[in-house]
Protein backbone atom coordinates (compact mmCIF):
# COMPACT_ATOMS: atom_id res chain seq x y z
CA UNK A 1 0.00 0.00 0.00
CA UNK A 2 1.40 3.37 -1.00
CA UNK A 3 0.72 6.85 0.20
CA UNK A 4 -1.69 8.65 -2.11
CA UNK A 5 -0.63 12.10 -3.19
CA UNK A 6 -2.74 14.54 -5.21
CA UNK A 7 -2.59 12.25 -8.24
CA UNK A 8 -4.93 9.87 -6.43
CA UNK A 9 -8.41 10.54 -7.79
CA UNK A 10 -10.87 12.04 -5.36
CA UNK A 11 -14.34 13.46 -5.38
CA UNK A 12 -14.68 17.23 -5.03
CA UNK A 13 -17.82 17.03 -2.91
CA UNK A 14 -18.68 14.27 -0.46
CA UNK A 15 -22.09 15.86 0.03
CA UNK A 16 -23.06 13.98 -3.15
CA UNK A 17 -22.45 10.64 -1.43
CA UNK A 18 -25.21 9.32 0.80
CA UNK A 19 -23.89 8.32 4.24
CA UNK A 20 -24.42 4.61 4.71
CA UNK A 21 -23.50 1.87 7.09
CA UNK A 22 -23.28 1.82 10.84
CA UNK A 23 -24.36 4.92 12.77
CA UNK A 24 -21.84 4.61 15.57
CA UNK A 25 -23.32 7.66 17.35
CA UNK A 26 -26.22 5.43 18.42
CA UNK A 27 -23.92 2.91 20.08
CA UNK A 28 -22.01 3.13 23.32
CA UNK A 29 -18.27 2.50 23.18
CA UNK A 30 -18.84 -0.98 24.60
CA UNK A 31 -21.58 -1.77 22.07
CA UNK A 32 -19.36 -0.66 19.18
CA UNK A 33 -16.49 -2.84 20.39
CA UNK A 34 -18.81 -5.81 20.83
CA UNK A 35 -20.14 -5.42 17.30
CA UNK A 36 -16.59 -5.12 15.92
CA UNK A 37 -15.55 -8.25 17.82
CA UNK A 38 -18.58 -10.16 16.55
CA UNK A 39 -17.69 -9.31 12.95
CA UNK A 40 -14.09 -10.44 13.60
CA UNK A 41 -15.15 -13.65 15.32
CA UNK A 42 -17.72 -14.51 12.65
CA UNK A 43 -14.83 -14.48 10.16
CA UNK A 44 -14.32 -12.82 6.79
CA UNK A 45 -12.79 -13.62 3.42
CA UNK A 46 -9.16 -12.60 3.65
CA UNK A 47 -6.46 -10.40 5.11
CA UNK A 48 -3.19 -8.88 3.95
CA UNK A 49 -0.28 -10.49 5.76
CA UNK A 50 1.91 -8.16 7.82
CA UNK A 51 5.38 -9.61 7.83
CA UNK A 52 7.54 -7.49 10.10
CA UNK A 53 7.99 -7.20 13.86
CA UNK A 54 9.37 -4.09 15.53
CA UNK A 55 12.92 -3.46 14.31
CA UNK A 56 12.34 -5.39 11.08
CA UNK A 57 11.67 -3.98 7.62
CA UNK A 58 11.65 -5.02 3.95
CA UNK A 59 15.08 -6.36 3.05
CA UNK A 60 15.33 -8.42 6.23
CA UNK A 61 15.10 -12.19 5.92
CA UNK A 62 12.17 -13.46 7.96
CA UNK A 63 12.03 -16.96 9.41
CA UNK A 64 9.52 -19.70 8.70
CA UNK A 65 8.70 -19.85 12.42
CA UNK A 66 7.78 -16.15 12.56
CA UNK A 67 5.51 -16.50 9.54
CA UNK A 68 3.81 -19.56 11.03
CA UNK A 69 3.28 -17.90 14.41
CA UNK A 70 1.44 -15.02 12.78
CA UNK A 71 -0.61 -17.18 10.42
CA UNK A 72 -1.74 -19.27 13.37
CA UNK A 73 -3.07 -16.07 14.97
CA UNK A 74 -5.02 -15.12 11.83
CA UNK A 75 -6.20 -18.59 10.84
CA UNK A 76 -9.40 -18.71 12.97
CA UNK A 77 -10.71 -15.49 11.44
CA UNK A 78 -10.10 -15.69 7.67
CA UNK A 79 -10.32 -18.05 4.72
CA UNK A 80 -7.43 -16.58 2.74
CA UNK A 81 -4.09 -14.79 3.10
CA UNK A 82 -2.55 -12.28 0.72
CA UNK A 83 1.25 -11.98 0.44
CA UNK A 84 3.16 -9.25 -1.39
CA UNK A 85 6.50 -10.81 -2.30
CA UNK A 86 8.19 -14.15 -3.06
CA UNK A 87 11.63 -13.52 -1.56
CA UNK A 88 13.29 -12.77 1.82
CA UNK A 89 11.02 -15.15 3.73
CA UNK A 90 7.81 -14.05 2.04
CA UNK A 91 7.89 -17.30 0.09
CA UNK A 92 7.02 -19.08 3.35
CA UNK A 93 3.65 -17.30 3.61
CA UNK A 94 1.69 -19.32 1.01
CA UNK A 95 3.42 -22.55 2.10
CA UNK A 96 2.36 -22.06 5.73
CA UNK A 97 -1.08 -20.77 4.74
CA UNK A 98 -1.75 -23.92 2.73
CA UNK A 99 -0.45 -26.04 5.59
CA UNK A 100 -3.17 -24.50 7.77
CA UNK A 101 -5.95 -24.88 5.20
CA UNK A 102 -6.07 -21.30 3.89
CA UNK A 103 -6.44 -20.03 0.35
CA UNK A 104 -3.70 -17.77 -1.02
CA UNK A 105 -3.30 -14.70 -3.17
CA UNK A 106 0.43 -14.58 -3.84
CA UNK A 107 2.16 -11.48 -5.14
CA UNK A 108 5.46 -10.91 -6.92
CA UNK A 109 6.75 -7.49 -5.88
CA UNK A 110 7.97 -5.62 -8.95
CA UNK A 111 10.06 -2.45 -8.88
CA UNK A 112 12.74 -0.72 -10.92
CA UNK A 113 15.24 -3.32 -9.61
CA UNK A 114 15.30 -5.77 -12.53
CA UNK A 115 17.50 -8.27 -10.67
CA UNK A 116 15.03 -8.57 -7.81
CA UNK A 117 12.17 -8.71 -10.30
CA UNK A 118 13.69 -11.87 -11.79
CA UNK A 119 13.81 -13.47 -8.34
CA UNK A 120 10.23 -12.45 -7.64
CA UNK A 121 8.84 -13.75 -10.94
CA UNK A 122 10.70 -17.06 -10.70
CA UNK A 123 9.61 -17.40 -7.08
CA UNK A 124 5.95 -16.84 -7.98
CA UNK A 125 6.10 -19.35 -10.83
CA UNK A 126 7.79 -21.93 -8.61
CA UNK A 127 5.27 -21.53 -5.78
CA UNK A 128 2.40 -21.82 -8.24
CA UNK A 129 3.77 -24.97 -9.86
CA UNK A 130 4.24 -26.48 -6.40
CA UNK A 131 0.55 -25.93 -5.58
CA UNK A 132 0.76 -23.02 -3.15
CA UNK A 133 -0.98 -20.32 -5.22
CA UNK A 134 -4.72 -19.88 -5.75
CA UNK A 135 -4.45 -16.43 -7.37
CA UNK A 136 -1.21 -14.96 -8.75
CA UNK A 137 -0.58 -11.19 -8.57
CA UNK A 138 2.15 -9.90 -10.88
CA UNK A 139 3.12 -6.59 -9.32
CA UNK A 140 1.53 -4.20 -6.83
CA UNK A 141 0.91 -0.52 -7.67
CA UNK A 142 3.74 -0.54 -10.20
CA UNK A 143 1.96 1.88 -12.54
CA UNK A 144 1.00 4.16 -9.67
CA UNK A 145 4.64 4.40 -8.59
CA UNK A 146 5.93 4.62 -12.19
CA UNK A 147 8.49 1.91 -11.41
CA UNK A 148 8.04 0.18 -14.78
CA UNK A 149 6.54 1.08 -18.11
CA UNK A 150 3.22 -0.47 -19.01
CA UNK A 151 4.99 -2.53 -21.67
CA UNK A 152 7.49 -3.90 -19.13
CA UNK A 153 4.68 -4.79 -16.75
CA UNK A 154 2.71 -6.52 -19.50
CA UNK A 155 5.82 -8.52 -20.35
CA UNK A 156 6.04 -9.86 -16.79
CA UNK A 157 2.31 -10.65 -16.76
CA UNK A 158 2.53 -12.55 -20.04
CA UNK A 159 5.57 -14.45 -18.80
CA UNK A 160 3.74 -15.66 -15.70
CA UNK A 161 0.59 -16.53 -17.65
CA UNK A 162 2.60 -18.57 -20.15
CA UNK A 163 4.44 -20.39 -17.35
CA UNK A 164 1.20 -21.27 -15.53
CA UNK A 165 -0.78 -22.28 -18.60
CA UNK A 166 -2.95 -25.30 -17.85
CA UNK A 167 -2.77 -24.90 -14.05
CA UNK A 168 -6.12 -23.08 -13.66
CA UNK A 169 -4.54 -20.28 -11.62
CA UNK A 170 -5.94 -16.82 -12.45
CA UNK A 171 -3.24 -14.21 -13.04
CA UNK A 172 -3.83 -10.55 -12.21
CA UNK A 173 -2.16 -7.28 -11.31
CA UNK A 174 -2.82 -5.13 -8.22
CA UNK A 175 -3.28 -1.37 -8.40
CA UNK A 176 -5.47 1.53 -7.34
CA UNK A 177 -8.99 1.17 -8.68
CA UNK A 178 -8.74 3.92 -11.30
CA UNK A 179 -5.66 2.46 -13.01
CA UNK A 180 -7.80 -0.19 -14.70
CA UNK A 181 -9.87 2.48 -16.42
CA UNK A 182 -6.69 4.25 -17.49
CA UNK A 183 -5.06 1.10 -18.84
CA UNK A 184 -7.54 -1.23 -20.55
CA UNK A 185 -4.60 -3.25 -21.91
CA UNK A 186 -3.96 -4.46 -18.36
CA UNK A 187 -7.55 -5.66 -18.11
CA UNK A 188 -7.34 -7.40 -21.48
CA UNK A 189 -4.16 -9.27 -20.52
CA UNK A 190 -5.17 -10.46 -17.06
CA UNK A 191 -7.70 -13.02 -15.85
CA UNK A 192 -8.90 -11.09 -12.81
CA UNK A 193 -8.87 -7.49 -11.53
CA UNK A 194 -7.14 -6.92 -8.20
CA UNK A 195 -8.11 -3.47 -6.92
CA UNK A 196 -7.05 -1.32 -3.95
CA UNK A 197 -9.76 0.97 -2.55
CA UNK A 198 -8.79 3.64 0.00
CA UNK A 199 -11.34 6.33 0.88
CA UNK A 200 -8.91 7.43 3.62
CA UNK A 201 -6.22 8.40 1.11
CA UNK A 202 -8.73 10.45 -0.80
CA UNK A 203 -9.46 12.51 2.29
CA UNK A 204 -12.98 11.13 2.65
CA UNK A 205 -14.65 11.70 6.03
CA UNK A 206 -15.56 8.47 7.77
CA UNK A 207 -19.32 9.10 7.56
CA UNK A 208 -19.09 8.97 3.74
CA UNK A 209 -16.36 6.33 3.45
CA UNK A 210 -18.58 3.32 2.71
CA UNK A 211 -20.41 5.14 -0.08
CA UNK A 212 -17.12 6.34 -1.51
CA UNK A 213 -15.64 2.84 -1.46
CA UNK A 214 -18.75 1.53 -3.23
CA UNK A 215 -18.26 4.17 -5.94
CA UNK A 216 -14.61 3.13 -6.31
CA UNK A 217 -15.66 -0.48 -6.69
CA UNK A 218 -18.24 0.53 -9.26
CA UNK A 219 -15.50 2.11 -11.36
CA UNK A 220 -13.60 -1.19 -11.33
CA UNK A 221 -16.75 -3.05 -12.38
CA UNK A 222 -17.12 -0.64 -15.29
CA UNK A 223 -13.54 -1.33 -16.39
CA UNK A 224 -13.55 -5.09 -15.81
CA UNK A 225 -14.99 -6.26 -19.14
CA UNK A 226 -16.97 -8.87 -17.20
CA UNK A 227 -13.91 -10.34 -15.49
CA UNK A 228 -13.95 -11.22 -11.77
CA UNK A 229 -12.77 -8.67 -9.20
CA UNK A 230 -11.08 -9.02 -5.83
CA UNK A 231 -10.68 -6.08 -3.44
CA UNK A 232 -7.03 -6.58 -2.55
CA UNK A 233 -6.69 -3.74 -0.03
CA UNK A 234 -8.91 -1.42 1.94
CA UNK A 235 -8.75 -0.28 5.55
CA UNK A 236 -8.69 2.60 8.02
CA UNK A 237 -5.91 3.48 10.52
CA UNK A 238 -6.67 3.45 14.23
CA UNK A 239 -4.37 6.35 15.14
CA UNK A 240 -1.62 8.60 13.79
CA UNK A 241 -3.44 11.68 12.48
CA UNK A 242 -5.35 12.26 9.29
CA UNK A 243 -5.37 13.23 5.65
CA UNK A 244 -7.62 16.14 4.70
CA UNK A 245 -11.12 15.13 5.87
CA UNK A 246 -10.13 11.57 6.77
CA UNK A 247 -9.17 11.25 10.43
CA UNK A 248 -7.71 8.13 12.02
CA UNK A 249 -9.07 6.82 15.29
CA UNK A 250 -10.43 3.78 17.06
CA UNK A 251 -14.10 4.58 16.46
CA UNK A 252 -13.52 5.30 12.76
CA UNK A 253 -11.41 2.17 12.31
CA UNK A 254 -14.08 -0.01 13.91
CA UNK A 255 -16.88 1.57 11.87
CA UNK A 256 -14.99 1.19 8.60
CA UNK A 257 -14.19 -2.46 9.25
CA UNK A 258 -17.78 -3.27 10.22
CA UNK A 259 -19.25 -1.46 7.21
CA UNK A 260 -16.73 -2.96 4.78
CA UNK A 261 -17.10 -6.56 5.90
CA UNK A 262 -20.90 -6.40 6.11
CA UNK A 263 -21.18 -4.84 2.63
CA UNK A 264 -18.75 -7.26 0.96
CA UNK A 265 -20.37 -10.27 2.63
CA UNK A 266 -23.85 -9.17 1.60
CA UNK A 267 -22.71 -8.71 -1.99
CA UNK A 268 -20.40 -11.76 -2.10
CA UNK A 269 -17.32 -9.64 -2.91
CA UNK A 270 -13.98 -11.28 -2.03
CA UNK A 271 -11.80 -8.92 -0.03
CA UNK A 272 -8.38 -8.85 1.61
CA UNK A 273 -8.57 -6.35 4.45
CA UNK A 274 -5.54 -4.17 5.09
CA UNK A 275 -4.02 -5.13 7.33
CA UNK A 276 -3.34 -7.86 9.87
CA UNK A 277 -0.71 -6.44 12.27
CA UNK A 278 0.55 -2.91 12.89
CA UNK A 279 4.06 -2.45 11.48
CA UNK A 280 6.27 0.31 12.86
CA UNK A 281 8.43 0.65 9.72
CA UNK A 282 5.46 1.91 7.66
CA UNK A 283 5.82 5.61 8.28
CA UNK A 284 7.86 7.88 6.00
CA UNK A 285 5.65 9.26 3.22
CA UNK A 286 2.52 8.02 4.93
CA UNK A 287 3.30 9.81 8.17
CA UNK A 288 2.46 8.32 11.55
CA UNK A 289 -0.75 6.66 10.30
CA UNK A 290 1.34 4.20 8.30
CA UNK A 291 2.11 2.22 11.44
CA UNK A 292 -1.52 1.71 12.54
CA UNK A 293 -3.51 -0.11 9.84
CA UNK A 294 -3.61 -3.48 11.60
CA UNK A 295 -6.56 -5.25 13.18
CA UNK A 296 -3.92 -6.54 15.60
CA UNK A 297 -1.33 -4.26 17.21
CA UNK A 298 2.44 -4.59 16.78
CA UNK A 299 2.54 -6.98 19.75
CA UNK A 300 0.09 -9.30 17.95
CA UNK A 301 -2.80 -8.45 20.29
CA UNK A 302 -6.27 -7.97 18.83
CA UNK A 303 -7.18 -4.29 19.02
CA UNK A 304 -10.31 -2.91 20.73
CA UNK A 305 -10.87 -6.17 22.58
CA UNK A 306 -11.37 -4.60 25.98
Amino acid sequence: MSYREESYHKYTSYSQITPKGLDQSKLSSEELRNKWLKIINDGFHGICFSMYEDGQEPGDDISYDQVERRIKILNPYVKAIRSFSCIEGNEYIPVVAKKHGLKTLVGAWLSDDKEDNEKEIEGLISLAKDGYVDVAAVGNEVLYRNDLTKEELLGYIKRVKDALKGLDIPVGYVDAYYEFSRHPEIVENTDILLANLYPFWEGCPIEYALGHMQAMYGQVVDAAQGKPIIVTETGWPSEGGGYQGAISGETAAMKYFIDTIEWTKTNDIPIFYFSSFDESWKTGDEGDVGAYWGLWDKNEQLKFKY
